[in-house]
C-alpha cells in the first residue's frame, strides 16, 4: 500500500480544481488529460449542463467506461463552476495515476483532502463507501442488485443464502482488491484509444475548415 507520503505527492491544484496525478512527475504536463470524478458518489462526469437559474452542473455516472476525459484546463474550469465544486478530483488520465487512485487509496485519500478543505464532515449528500464492492461496480459497470437474491423470483425455489449469492459475491469483491488495477489500465487503454480517435475527428475537422487570416500587426 503506497504511503501518505506518496499520495500526497500526487496531490495537487489547479486553477481551484484537486487534481490527481501519475506518480511519475514527467507525465505531469499542462496539457494533460484528465477524468473528472465525484469521490463521494464514486461516480465519473459524463458531461455537464445547467439548472434552471443558470449554475454548471456536472453530470456523471457510476461507470468509468461512460466516463469523458478533458484538458487539465476545461476540467479545472467545469470542477471550479460547479454547483458542488468540493466533490470533484480531476484524475490524470495516466496508467499509474489510474492504479494509485483506483486501488491503491488515492480515492480516499482525495476525500479526506477535500473534507478538510470544505471543514465539513461530509460535503453534500451521496456518500457512498469505499468498498471493494463498490469499486468493482464503478469499474466493471456492473447494475447487479446483490441484496436481492435471484432465487426469491415467483416459482424459483428458495436456496441457502450462503451458497447462491453471498459467498460468490464476497469472494470476487475481494479478489478485487488484486487484479482491479490491471483492470484499470485496461479500461484506461480502451478510453486512450477513444480519445485519440476524437482528436484524429478534431484534426481533420481543422484541416478542413478555411484558413483564418492573421491579424494585422499594429
Amino acid at each position: 500500500m503506497p504511503t501518505n507520503t506518496k499520495m500526497e505527492s500526487c496531490v495537487g491544484s489547479e486553477r481551484g480544481a484537486l487534481v490527481f496525478w501519475s506518480p511519475r512527475a514527467a507525465q505531469r504536463r499542462p496539457n494533460a488529460r484528465v477524468q473528472i470524478v465525484d469521490v463521494f458518489a464514486l461516480q465519473v462526469a459524463t458531461g455537464y449542463t445547467r439548472d434552471p437559474q443558470g449554475r454548471l452542473l456536472i453530470e456523471a455516472q457510476p461507470s468509468v467506461a461512460a466516463g469523458r476525459s478533458w484538458s487539465l484546463a476545461k476540467a479545472a474550469q467545469l470542477i471550479r463552476n460547479d454547483a458542488r465544486p468540493q466533490r470533484w478530483v480531476a484524475l490524470h488520465f495516466d496508467k499509474h495515476a489510474w492504479g494509485l487512485f483506483w486501488a491503491g487509496g488515492g480515492l480516499q485519500h482525495c476525500r479526506d483532502v477535500l473534507v478538510a478543505q470544505a471543514g465539513a464532515a461530509e460535503p453534500g449528500s451521496a456518500l457512498v463507501p469505499v468498498t471493494p464492492e463498490a469499486l468493482l461496480r464503478l469499474v466493471l459497470d456492473l447494475n447487479t442488485e446483490p441484496d436481492v437474491p435471484v432465487n426469491q423470483r415467483p416459482g424459483v425455489p428458495a436456496a441457502p443464502a450462503r451458497d447462491s449469492t453471498r459467498n460468490p459475491w464476497r469472494l470476487v469483491a475481494w479478489t478485487s482488491l488484486v487484479w482491479l488495477s490491471i483492470l484499470g489500465l485496461t479500461v484506461a487503454g480502451f478510453l486512450l484509444a477513444l480519445e485519440r480517435q476524437d482528436q484524429k475527428l478534431e484534426l481533420l475537422l481543422e484541416r478542413t475548415a478555411p484558413t483564418s487570416t492573421k491579424p494585422s500587426v499594429p
